[in-house]
């Protein structure tokens, strides 16, 4: 006699939690399903700080960060370069170089190096989503141009660099991962300020 109406008030007691989860389920299913955006780690960027590269024998120097390190290029394709004054400027922290290359006006035709500066910037049009060109003339007497590439490409930043009668100099931001430019972009920012910098300190000699 006891355990009826007890049984009759559990099941009363469970109506109210069903309707609530029916109703729930009803407006989870109908509800827009919203990705979660795309997450990339966070990178501890150093301090800026520069010192000179002035090698003895080198036609140029420059100001260089001091959290990167210069080391001469031995392969370019397989091949040895040409002239020694081939450099890379590596950030091993980024996992990223510039690579720089040297050539003398004279053995080339100033006007071939620069069509090759901009074939080898026009060669990442496939991917590019735009290429940007800005001219530049320094105080030192420096004058060429600078690329920036927009899209998933292999080397976003490019410049040319030349005195119009002797010198010829190239250098290219290369990273050792898939190109992404939303991942890159923190690192692509500072790296370009340094690129910058290299540029407005730059001298031939």
């Amino acid at each position: 006699m006891i355990s009826e109406p007890s049984t009759v008030m559990h099941k009363k007691s469970l109506f109210p939690f069903a309707s609530f989860f029916v109703v729930a389920l009803l407006f989870s299913c109908n509800s827009p399903y919203v990705p979660k955006p795309a997450g990339y780690f966070k990178i501890d960027m150093p301090q800026k700080a520069y010192q000179t590269y002035n090698e003895p024998g080198v036609p140029y120097s420059f100001e260089y960060p001091s959290y990167a390190r210069i080391v001469r290029d031995t392969s370019f394709f397989g091949d040895a370069p040409e002239n020694p004054w081939w450099i890379n400027i590596e950030f091993p922290q980024f996992n990223s170089r510039i690579y720089v290359s040297y050539k003398l006006i004279g053995q080339y035709q100033l006007e071939k190096l620069i069509n090759d500066a901009y074939n080898m910037t026009n060669k990442q049009s496939v991917k590019a989503n735009y290429i940007n060109d800005s001219l530049i003339s320094t105080q030192n007497g420096v004058h060429g141009t600078f690329f920036h590439v927009g899209g998933d490409v292999a080397t976003a930043n490019q410049f040319f660099l030349t005195d119009s009668t002797k010198n010829f100099l190239r250098g290219a931001l290369y990273f050792d991962t898939t190109p992404n430019q939303d991942s890159l972009k923190p690192v692509n920012d500072f790296l370009v300020a340094d690129m910058l910098h290299l540029i407005n300190t730059f001298k031939w000699k």
